[in-house]
């Protein structure tokens, strides 16, 4: 028992430092394919990078669905979307000098769309609970079907961005003297390592969770939430460190855009039929809204993110992680129907 702990600790340091590199892979190449392109900060924080980033939630689900605990990785990516919000520009605020700059297409479309899209996968889950009542109360089947309401949104959030790229003039002063065959590779490079990585790092995490006794909603929206949001992380305060705030917080909508309405649903069309329980999802989903509001708040103020808003975030976040554990070891509340 003490020596399968200790190789999952092993394992989750080595992984740590690989999707480190992976994601500067990413990072790197993303950003002159960027430039060669003529992308703007926004469609390359919110496209390129994000979905690049967000691979980790998607294997997460992925692999979920085929175990038959389809549950478990949709609690890692609300988890994961709370930890986005409210830890990632946090963490990027506090690791740099000056403010994060925003601007009012980060704040007007990528927040709102964000927001759209939150909304519109509650709906799909209600639209569950109503149309196929599943045996329990307040539970229902999200079926094929059903999950293609989420990916037609995607479908129209790309077609935006595409529209913005078209209407975006380049200077063309980064565009020269890149390999653009060789950033790909080393954009597809990056992707594999992290896939690689954090597939042993969840499972690492996994082990050490069962190990100690850990409760599997509170593994899944916690641990592994934080575990999988690490390439957001560190794409994002990397991003910050160079300031390139649009990037760096475009990363964050992004990504979150792209967990929530393609990689569950994917995981939907791999088993074809997953019933939700809405009794849980509406309080986590709520949680998830609050702290959007939050970050929209403290964006919005000066078209930045300051360092004291940097720590109110993580303030927030901490207090959710608390309000979870005493909810699972029913302390507190009740609010959860596990707690």
């Amino acid at each position: 028992m003490a020596g399968n702990l200790l190789v999952a600790v092993g394992v989750v340091v080595a992984a740590t430092v690989a999707i480190w590199k992976g994601s500067e892979w990413l990072e790197t190449a993303s950003e002159r394919l960027a430039a060669h392109y003529g992308l703007p900060d926004v469609v390359q924080g919110a496209i390129l990078v994000a979905v690049g980033s967000s691979f980790p939630e998607l294997a997460t689900v992925v692999f979920a669905a085929l175990d038959g605990s389809m549950p478990l990785g949709v609690g890692a990516i609300v988890g994961s979307a709370i930890f986005n919000v409210l830890v990632i520009p946090a963490v990027a605020g506090i690791a740099t000098d000056d403010d994060i700059e925003s601007n009012r297409t980060l704040v007007y479309k990528e927040a709102q769309f964000y927001m759209l899209a939150v909304s519109v996968l509650l709906i799909t889950f209600a639209l569950a609970v109503i149309y196929y009542p599943g045996e329990a109360p307040l539970s229902g089947a999200v079926t094929r079907p059903l999950a293609a309401i989420p990916l037609a949104l995607y479908g129209l959030y790309v077609f935006i961005q595409y529209q913005d790229t078209a209407d975006f003039e380049s200077d063309g002063s980064e565009a020269a003297d890149v390999a653009v065959g060789r950033q790909w590779l080393l954009l597809m490079a990056g992707l594999a390592v992290i896939l690689v990585a954090v597939e042993n790092l969840v499972h690492s995490v996994s082990v050490i969770g069962e190990t100690v006794g850990a409760d599997e909603f509170l593994l899944g929206v916690t641990v592994l939430a934080g575990a999988t949001s690490l390439p957001d992380t560190l794409v994002s305060v990397r991003a910050a460190r160079q300031n390139r705030g649009v990037t760096s917080l475009a990363n964050v909508l992004g990504s979150n855009t792209f967990d929530l309405l393609v990689a569950i649903p994917m995981g939907v069309l791999l088993v074809g039929a997953w019933t939700v329980d809405f009794e849980m999802a509406v309080p986590m989903f709520g949680v998830l809204t609050l702290a959007t509001i939050l970050l929209f708040t403290a964006l919005r103020t000066d078209l930045s993110l300051s360092t004291a808003e940097s720590y109110g975030l993580l303030a927030a976040y901490v207090t959710f992680v608390a309000w979870v554990v005493a909810e699972t070891v029913g302390a507190v509340t009740g609010v959860l129907p596990s707690g």
